[in-house]
């Protein structure tokens, strides 16, 4: 499966709705207890105050979004906190944010247009948004307290498919981004577990795009440059800049060229 074949078919909104919940309150409760001032070594510069108010933050500012369901970019990303001062209550703040959002994803038409940043212009868009800012930023929160992770296969492909769709659009912040170009090499990500997905790019003189999967079914698809393979979780973690290829998780194949110039401009 490549990245466009899933495009605009994720997983079933409730999935998402249930998954923002659960990864929340996880997050919750990693970082409660824990040194504010704890650095977080995969968000550089961050401590675990830092994290735990951007993820709370950020989930309001969505929560925002799709109440007002907003059609064109908001000028400001301001909206009430109510951020308590002491940090040390931030995550009980997290916590205690659950049910607000989850009030919202519950009135939300998933189908309903609205503007967005990547490629899905519906409110669903944002929830699946919501889930893998949080849950990413989770497994950053575990690795900076000392805890093991774990991420559900069959979310983490989806991860990767919601990140490899949207990636084309994300200059907007990630100017690195629009840099991005090849030779026409096409670059593979496959997974190990969950149904063995696998998600192509074609990195071209004029930028990158991904292929979609009826290219592929139709035999029109070029042969791969060069492959990433491991299972889902690692392969989302990788993407998102939390792991390198040259981890023993993964297996690769091609010149490591194609993988360099990638990682190079895709920090998201």
């Amino acid at each position: 499966m490549t990245a466009n074949s899933r495009a605009g078919h994720p997983l079933p909104y409730d999935t998402y709705r249930e998954a923002v919940a659960r990864e929340t309150l996880r997050f919750a409760e990693t970082v409660k207890g824990a040194d504010p001032a704890g650095a977080v070594p995969s968000c550089p510069d961050w401590t675990l105050a830092d994290l735990t108010q951007h993820v709370g933050a950020l989930q309001r500012w969505f929560s925002a979004l799709l109440t007002r369901l907003v059609q064109e970019p908001p000028r400001s990303r301001d909206v009430e906190l109510g951020l308590p001062q002491d940090p040390r209550d931030y995550p009980d703040w997290v916590a205690a944010g659950v049910p607000g959002v989850a009030a919202v994803l519950r009135d939300t038409d998933p189908e309903a247009p609205m503007w967005v940043w990547g490629e899905d212009p519906h409110a669903r868009f944002w929830v699946r948004r919501m889930l893998f800012e949080t849950l990413v930023h989770r497994v950053d929160a575990e690795r900076a307290v000392g805890v093991a992770s774990d991420i559900d296969p069959v979310l983490a492909a989806d991860g990767v498919d919601e990140f490899l769709v949207n990636l084309p659009y994300a200059g907007l912040f990630a100017p690195g981004v629009t840099k991005l170009r090849g030779d026409g090499e096409i670059l593979a990500f496959r997974c190990t577990d969950a149904d063995g997905e696998e998600w192509r790019v074609r990195l071209d003189p004029d930028g990158f795009r991904p292929v979609p999967g009826a290219d592929r079914e139709a035999g029109e698809s070029e042969p791969v440059t060069a492959a990433v393979r491991g299972e889902a979780a690692d392969l989302l973690l990788l993407l998102y800049g939390r792991r390198s290829y040259q981890d023993s998780a993964f297996e690769i194949s091609g010149p490591t060229a194609v993988l360099d110039n990638w990682f190079a401009h895709t920090a998201f």
